[in-house]
């Protein structure tokens, strides 16, 4: 392979790269998953966890994957191989690359229904007389028709690869200006008309007024997962924005921006879901099948109920794909790192090796009984994926993450690196507290309670 020869990309703004990292956390984590979670575990007491975890936990830890990434200026391989080039740290940067190219496999397929979903619904598939019954026989028959499933894989990972090529500046950043303010528009517009269903009221109060009474450890942890998930850390795609970050930028308030913009969504999401479920009567709590079984019966009742139904899946494809090019680009961003690939081969090698890993996924859901229910263990394929991928791998990430900063790069070294060019460490000394003795051990503590409940996120 022709080896690389330029100098490192960087993001063109400091707007660019929150933009870019905000894509990388707003997923569907936010708008299909945080819905049906804070449905099945109480609402609002549920959001004001979610909201506390994301400052206590998530901020914190995504400052040092930022910091990490600039300090280094390399993938996350690369990263931990400068900042500690004795001993195993650099096995975490490969677990971050090995995390996101499975998230990436395995997201696609499910990105894939939307953007099919998108289509489906543009064209009328779903008519005012259909009943949840019947919706669940469309959904399985579109995921279970191989074809299908593996051509919207196909299709999903041909446009990450093709934004991912076009490098940071030029491709990403150029792609998430676009992108990022089209999906808050989606959002903001499909919001407003779902508040004002009648009857939404009861759905407002559901997810406004908490009762606590209603937690348990169970939706404490879930809390605490869906906040690592959703904010895209202990994967390496933090690291590996943040290796294209200026000196002159202030981590902490990009990394609050970042955080800021990726709950706002989530909250969003809530409005938009909750007030809809219950002016049509039906269950807060209707699980995974909410998006693809639930919604579609809804925007079949209302007026002009094809444009928002089609304009909420494009919502949510938009979402997925701001998500899998930050996947793809810490994979990318290894091999031209390390391996000195020029971008574009590495991408599209990337992006195929991606696509391979994802057809038994795609298959897992009809297609190919045995990877529907995978014998002596009795899950779909999917499903196996995301919980090595998407919980163990992501967990163990983000308590090494904190441990690494914490303890061996140390409070000196990433101080020196966040008051770069003169920037003000915000909280230096809270931050501190949290990123030492309060993070690793909720992580830890989240990563235990999965192992011994199988209650995955």
């Amino acid at each position: 392979m022709q080896q690389a020869s330029h100098e490192r990309e960087a993001w063109g703004s400091r707007v660019g790269f929150v933009l870019a990292a905000a894509g990388s956390a707003v997923g569907l984590g936010n708008i299909w998953r945080f819905p049906y979670v804070t449905g099945q575990n109480g609402g609002a007491a549920f959001v004001v966890i979610y909201i506390l975890f994301v400052l206590l936990i998530g901020m914190p830890v995504m400052v040092a994957e930022i910091a990490i990434g600039r300090h280094a200026r390399r993938n996350p391989v690369g990263a931990f191989r400068k900042i500690a080039p004795k001993g195993l740290w650099p096995l975490v940067g490969f677990l971050g690359v090995a995390t996101g190219i499975g998230i990436l496999s395995y997201y696609s397929v499910i990105a894939g229904w939307t953007f099919g979903y998108f289509i489906k619904t543009l064209l009328g598939a779903f008519s005012q007389s259909m009943t949840s019954e019947q919706s669940i026989v469309v959904f399985n028959q579109f995921v279970g028709n191989p074809l299908i499933a593996i051509g919207h894989l196909f299709l999903f990972i041909l446009f990450t690869a093709v934004v991912v090529m076009g490098g940071v500046s030029a491709g990403i950043e150029r792609w998430v200006k676009i992108l990022m303010p089209l999906l808050l528009v989606l959002l903001l517009i499909l919001t407003i008309r779902s508040v004002t269903l009648e009857g939404a009221r009861k759905g407002l109060e559901f997810y406004l007024k908490p009762d606590f009474s209603k937690l348990d450890g169970g939706a404490i942890a879930m809390a605490l997962g869906q906040a690592l998930f959703s904010l895209s850390l202990g994967m390496g795609a933090m690291i590996t924005y943040g290796s294209y970050v200026g000196k002159q930028d202030n981590i902490i308030v990009s990394a609050g921006w970042v955080c800021f913009f990726d709950t706002l969504v989530a909250i969003l999401a809530g409005f938009l879901i909750f007030p809809a479920l219950f002016a049509r009567g039906l269950d807060p709590a209707s699980g995974p099948g909410l998006v693809f079984v639930v919604l579609p019966t809804i925007f079949a009742e209302i007026p002009l109920g094809s444009f928002f139904g089609a304009g909420f899946f494009l919502l949510l494809t938009v979402a997925a794909l701001t998500s899998t090019i930050s996947l793809l680009e810490v994979t990318v961003a290894y091999m031209v790192d390390e391996k000195k690939w020029r971008r574009k081969p590495a991408a599209l090698f990337m992006s195929c090796l991606a696509f391979l890993l994802g057809i038994p996924s795609a298959l897992s859901f009809g297609g190919v009984d045995w990877l529907s229910r995978m014998p002596r263990i009795g899950l779909g394929f999917l499903d196996l994926m995301n919980i090595f991928m998407g919980n163990y791998s992501l967990t163990i990430g983000a308590f090494l993450i904190s441990i690494f900063v914490g303890y061996k790069w140390g409070m000196a070294g990433i101080r020196a690196e966040v008051e770069q060019a003169g920037a003000v460490f915000f909280f230096r000394k809270t931050w501190t507290f949290l990123i030492r003795f309060i993070c690793p051990v909720a992580i830890f503590a989240i990563f235990v309670y999965i192992v011994v409940t199988k209650n995955y996120f």
